[in-house]
């Protein structure tokens, strides 16, 4: 299925928990496939992320809850071609986990921009079209999204 990687990306780091994240998807999945006809062309994967957000916050609605708390398992989703010293592969997983653990820190409009630039590389265009904000709105969560991660990682630097 065409883009299922970042699919499951947004909705794994907008729901929290791998189990939450295929449930969205796969009613995204299901949505796509009955509106396909009233896919116009353009961007596919943007077209397919937008339904992918729009399946969480529905998902989100039907269970009432804020957040999850379901902590992601960095073992299950790493492409497992480590190499390296047992040191250097300590502190990597250590550089991971604090990273993750402030993501997952953030507030969900800042969470899904971040994860759709800095991860899956979109642009502030097609950013704008996934979230249906406009694009000062996406360049200004990006800019605080960034902002706030930056305090949250300083944060539980000083608390080791």
């Amino acid at each position: 299925m065409p883009h299922m990687n970042a699919a499951y990306n947004l909705a794994r780091w907008l729901a929290g928990n791998d189990a939450d994240a295929q449930d969205v998807v796969q009613d995204a999945y299901l949505k796509a496939f009955k509106f396909l006809s009233g896919f116009r062309g353009g961007d596919s994967r943007s077209w397919l992320l937008r339904i992918v957000r729009n399946a969480f916050y529905d998902w989100l609605k039907r269970n009432r809850r804020e957040e999850t708390g379901t902590p992601f398992d960095e073992e299950l989703h790493s492409s497992g071609d480590e190499t390296g010293t047992p040191e250097t592969l300590l502190l990597e997983k250590a550089d991971h986990e604090l990273m993750r653990k402030a993501i997952q820190g953030l507030p969900i409009e800042f969470r899904e921009i971040l994860v759709l630039r800095e991860l899956e590389g979109f642009s502030y265009k097609e950013i704008a079209d996934v979230a249906e904000v406009p694009l000062g709105t996406v360049m200004s969560r990006l800019a605080r999204a960034r902002e706030h991660l930056r305090t949250l990682v300083v944060q539980r630097l000083e608390l080791k």
